[in-house]
């Protein structure tokens, strides 16, 4: 494994811990260079929701990112779940991570 994909790894791993020891849903995502995918995921780690950029045109972008972060917050708020912990998976806070969160956070998912 190259060493920028075991820093992001490393990253997510104390994130992760932290959000464990809270006990709350959290919103995960992944990234890929050409799609974006975000999951609510329970504390005793069940899906309770999912989105991707799978079924769209143009993806690896911003818009497709907002497309995502909407969808998400649409099914989470259709599985009873308003309130998330945000788990980036060691990504920069910049970008398509932060066009999804903040898409998210205006569909009304609380983070």
């Amino acid at each position: 494994m190259n060493e920028k994909k075991q820093s992001r790894l490393r990253r997510a791993k104390r994130s992760r811990a932290k959000i464990s020891e809270l006990r709350v849903n959290r919103l995960c995502i992944y990234r890929s260079p050409r799609h974006i995918y975000a999951q609510v995921i329970s504390p005793d780690h069940q899906v309770l929701a999912t989105a991707t950029s799978l079924g769209e045109k143009k993806t690896g972008n911003v818009e497709s990112a907002i497309q995502v972060g909407k969808a998400i917050a649409e099914k989470a708020k259709a599985a009873g779940v308003t309130s998330v912990a945000f788990d980036r998976s060691g990504y920069q806070y910049h970008g398509r991570v932060k066009a999804l969160a903040d898409a998210a956070r205006e569909n009304g998912l609380e983070f």
